[in-house]
């Protein structure tokens, strides 16, 4: 499992840090999503798939690749 972010739908609102900080970061410049763990471990998804459903800009999502 990947996270893909687009950073050109991200509106900085960091709900994603606040769910997973360990995953997700924030640009110091403009706010906008880092995802600092691409491929995140099995027994971390249950968070980050709550991470990225928590996105208001829906700039977040997983792929099976």
């Amino acid at each position: 499992m990947r996270i893909v972010a687009d950073t050109t739908r991200c509106v900085g609102a960091g709900q994603c840090v606040l769910s997973e900080p360990s995953v997700f970061d924030q640009d110091e410049e403009d706010g906008t999503v880092l995802v600092l763990v691409e491929r995140p471990a099995e027994g971390g998804l249950d968070g980050v798939r709550e991470a990225v459903g928590t996105c208001p800009s829906q700039a977040l999502s997983l792929t099976e690749d």
